[in-house]
């Protein structure tokens, strides 16, 4: 059975994390600056209407669960924090990724988001493992794979960047646990 978009919320005491929709773009788009880039592949969009035409090409694929872009948002008040990816999601090893709004960096809502997204995954998708590619000098985003026991398997270069390639082990199930 596959989920609708609405039916997905992801949540913990501090989060709620749910699909990408329209409602989330003019948050997105105003906390995506070069500084926050600079560590991924992708330059920050050059105007508002660029925006609009990368975060419209992930609906489809979010609507027929290939590829999920989600928004996270803070459960007290409903405030932006970035988004939580989660790619290629009919794969062996589905990739994870992650940015947070710069001003909210050092709380620990990369990390608990990633989680989150793994836990769901692993439960309601059945993933066996993540990859998680991050810049080689990203430490924070290092740091958040190796707290979910991944593992660097390889290497690469990009245009703008070293970058290593984590393999983040499945998420126990509560029946696991």
């Amino acid at each position: 059975m596959m989920l609708r978009p609405t039916e997905i919320q992801i949540e913990s005491t501090r989060l709620l994390i749910k699909p990408f929709s329209a409602n989330d773009a003019d948050a997105a788009f105003s906390f995506i600056t070069p500084s926050l880039t600079r560590h991924m592949a992708r330059e920050p969009p050059a105007s508002r209407q660029d925006f609009d035409g990368v975060w419209r090409s992930w609906v489809p694929s979010i609507d027929d669960g290939s590829d999920y872009v989600f928004a996270i948002r803070q459960r007290a008040d409903g405030s932006f924090l970035g988004l939580a990816g989660l790619h290629r999601v009919r794969t062996e090893s589905p990739e994870l990724g992650i940015w947070i709004r710069e001003d909210r960096h050092r709380n620990g809502f990369g990390c608990e988001a990633v989680t989150l997204v793994a836990h769901w995954a692993t439960r309601t998708i059945g993933c066996e493992s993540f990859t998680y590619p991050v810049a080689e000098e990203n430490r924070p985003s290092r740091r958040i794979a190796e707290s979910l026991g991944g593992v660097i398997v390889e290497s690469r270069a990009t245009p703008k960047y070293k970058s290593v390639v984590y393999r983040i082990p499945r998420r126990p199930v509560a029946s696991e646990v």
